[in-house]
């Protein structure tokens, strides 16, 4: 008997057309995912500041108002963990940032001007400026933070932030970013926006960080392409920090940051710390990006002590301070 064997140039035919069909099957879906997404944004309303409201609500009661500010992908639903701590002694306004939660969701560059504008309609509308009021923010919400104090110093008391993020330059990013998980990773690369694009690929459960609870990740998966790209560029990255830095002077501000916080560099939120002439800065040990979900008293007693000596603030929230200095304090939370 005879065997007959294939030619060579037929295997690589053959091995090329698998590899083809392999790579058609791939890439359109992929391509119809990132299209959809994209023509469905470009598509959208540009943005109207008068008929375009942030979504927002007003929870607690009492003479001390907080505004609450999430961070990048977050929603107002962040700050809803053990509220009866502090609702039954201050008024809290939780709000969804444009283009994020349930806010509209425009075709816009989503720059910091533009979330303050958003921000400032409801904040005056419901006379959270009265010079009463503690801003609350979380690491993009944290700059935002800073940059309405400076602007408004007036309108507020002082602020709380927690996950400052600061970086020296768009590389001290990316290279943070690098051990992060893979959307991260890939969303502040070089092909970022495209990327944010594929969201409803890279926000399934699968790929969950594992410092996000569910409600929170749910959430997260409400923002478009153009909302993710654009606040990290023109809001994370861009902003001069130290320019608000000079412009809020005076004003009371408590930092509070986790020690293991693989996302926004400790050593450089704690040096922007203290260019403040009245702030103070709460190392949390062992507390990472998302401290709060774990960890929410922290905050809530950081709240209810504002107004008083830091001893105070660490004292109320249970274990010993480590490490203490004039401008720092440092707390386990295991």
């Amino acid at each position: 008997m005879y065997s007959i064997k294939p030619k060579k140039n037929t295997i690589l035919k053959i091995g090329k057309m698998t590899l083809l069909i392999f790579l058609l099957l791939l890439i359109i879906p992929i391509g119809s995912i990132a299209g959809y997404e994209y023509f469905k944004v470009i598509n959208a309303p540009k943005y109207n500041p008068e008929t375009m409201a942030l979504n927002y609500e007003i929870v607690g009661s009492g003479n001390k108002k907080l505004v609450f500010i999430h961070g990048l992908t977050g929603s107002k639903n962040y700050w809803k963990r053990e509220l009866e701590t502090v609702s039954k002694t201050h008024q809290l306004l939780l709000v969804d940032l444009l283009g994020f939660g349930d806010s509209p969701k425009p075709n816009s560059d989503y720059s910091l001007n533009i979330q303050l504008n958003a921000l400032e309609k409801i904040i005056t509308k419901e006379n959270f400026n009265d010079g009463n009021t503690v801003i609350v923010g979380h690491s993009m919400g944290a700059i935002i933070s800073l940059a309405l104090l400076a602007e408004h110093s007036n309108w507020f008391e002082g602020a709380i932030i927690t996950g400052l993020p600061i970086y020296k330059d768009r590389n001290e990013f990316r290279e943070i970013m690098s051990g992060h998980a893979v959307f991260d990773r890939l969303a502040s690369g070089k092909y970022g926006t495209l990327i944010c694009m594929l969201h409803p690929i890279f926000m399934t459960d699968y790929f969950k960080p594992d410092n996000l609870t569910d409600d929170v990740y749910e959430d997260a998966k409400k923002h478009t392409w153009q909302s993710y790209a654009n606040s990290l560029n023109e809001v994370v990255i861009k902003p001069d920090l130290y320019a608000f830095s000079k412009a809020i002077k005076d004003k009371k501000i408590v930092f509070i940051h986790g020690a293991e916080d693989t996302s926004a560099p400790y050593e450089t939120a704690k040096e922007y710390a203290e260019t403040f002439s009245n702030a103070k800065f709460i190392t949390i040990k062992d507390g990472d990006h998302q401290l709060f979900l774990k960890e929410p008293n922290i905050l809530w007693r950081a709240i209810q002590d504002f107004s008083v000596s830091e001893d105070t603030i660490i004292g109320t929230v249970g274990p010993k301070a480590l490490n203490i200095s004039k401008n720092e304090q440092a707390l386990n939370i295991k």
